[in-house]
């Protein structure tokens, strides 16, 4: 009985961890995709198609399926708001879908002051 307890919490332990790390993994692909974007020479697509390959190398294309950017301010200033739907990996890697919901923000940069 004990056994079957302590296996049971370590796979709870080991699920949380995955979770964290789809979740961080997002918020770091996020937060790339919006630097990207916010470049004076880059478009909104720019970040979004860096976000979707960071994103689809590390965790697969599954997760990548809803990303979105858009311009707006942040914390006072002109800025680009990436964000990312995901599964929320309840089983595995399987999940409810877009119940993980995360966003990267960079402020736009200008040329010329």
């Amino acid at each position: 009985m004990v056994g079957a307890l302590l296996t049971v919490l370590t796979v709870a332990v080991l699920q949380l961890g995955l979770a964290l790390l789809v979740r961080n993994t997002l918020i770091d692909a996020a937060a790339e995709g919006a630097h990207i974007a916010a470049l004076a020479d880059n478009t909104l697509a720019d970040g979004r198609q860096r976000t979707r390959e960071l994103i689809g190398s590390a965790l697969g294309d599954g997760y990548a399926r809803s990303v979105s950017a858009v311009y707006g301010t942040y914390r006072g200033m002109r800025s680009v708001t990436v964000t990312v739907r995901a599964p929320l990996p309840v089983a595995g890697l399987l999940g409810p879908n877009h119940a993980l919901e995360v966003s990267g923000h960079a402020p736009v940069e200008t040329i010329g002051g």
